[in-house]
């Protein structure tokens, strides 16, 4: 049994789809990336061990449209296990710093600094992506497709979906199978490589896998992105060494 479609109509005032190559300042991709259309289908229904997303189709609401931000960012992350052990009172949880100076803290490494954004603004997309099972649940394919559409009529998800970063809030609506195209055809662009996504979709992945950037040529032809399947040659990969990508 194939998959079917699934749409969502996607929208919200604020969007940064980072640039891999640029570390410190942000720039975004003028449109949003296959990564960041998948972490929003994440957001509303997701079973990791069970299936992934594979994004087929963007199409572009909007024009892309940019806007110049400054924010403060704190230069600390906090690392995952580090959120697990004091979950489970293994250890005293530490606090990010967002105020102070070398001689408090100790290091320039801490506190929060001003960074530029180069974001998007009033985004609008219609987001087309596919429930690939893993081996073994082929079998529940059409529970998973009725379970997801349910919960995106109803407005429901794990999370708040967010545009690449988590303070650019997601709003979204089930778009029906099959639904005429409403992009620009006016809209076309080249885009060189661009992110395709951040981890290895070649299996179940796992809380501790490193990352595994891909890319694919992006290309927009009347408001519409076609998106290669990951396995395609269309899409380059990492090399996975021992662990890592």
């Amino acid at each position: 049994m194939r998959p079917k479609d699934q749409a969502l109509d996607v929208w919200g005032d604020f969007a940064c789809f980072t640039q891999p190559v640029l570390k410190v300042e942000r720039f975004s991709y003028p449109v949003i990336t296959p990564s960041a259309a998948r972490g929003i289908f994440d957001a509303i229904y997701c079973k990791p061990k069970e299936f992934r997303w594979q994004i087929k189709k963007i199409e572009i609401l909007t024009p892309p449209v940019y806007v110049a931000l400054r924010r403060n960012e704190v230069k600390e992350k906090v690392p995952y296990n580090a959120v697990l052990r004091w979950m489970t009172g293994k250890e005293e949880p530490e606090p990010i710093w967002a105020d102070g100076d070398r001689a408090l803290l100790g290091t320039d490494e801490k506190g929060r600094t001003q960074r530029q954004t180069m974001a998007l603004k009033n985004v609008r997309y219609r987001l087309h992506a596919e429930i690939r099972p893993w081996p073994g649940f082929e079998d529940r394919l059409q529970g998973m497709e009725a379970q997801f559409r349910r919960r995106a009529a109803c407005g429901k998800c794990i999370y708040q979906p967010y545009f690449g970063c988590r303070e650019f809030p997601a709003y979204f609506e089930l778009a029906e199978p099959g639904a005429e195209p409403v992009a620009s055809p006016s809209l076309n662009m080249e885009m060189g490589f661009m992110l395709y996504d951040v981890f290895d979709l070649s299996r179940p992945g796992g809380n501790e896998d490193s990352p595994c950037i891909s890319l694919f040529r992006g290309v927009v032809q009347a408001g519409i992105i076609d998106v290669p399947p990951y396995e395609s040659n269309a899409v380059r990969k990492g090399i996975r060494r021992e662990g890592a990508c």
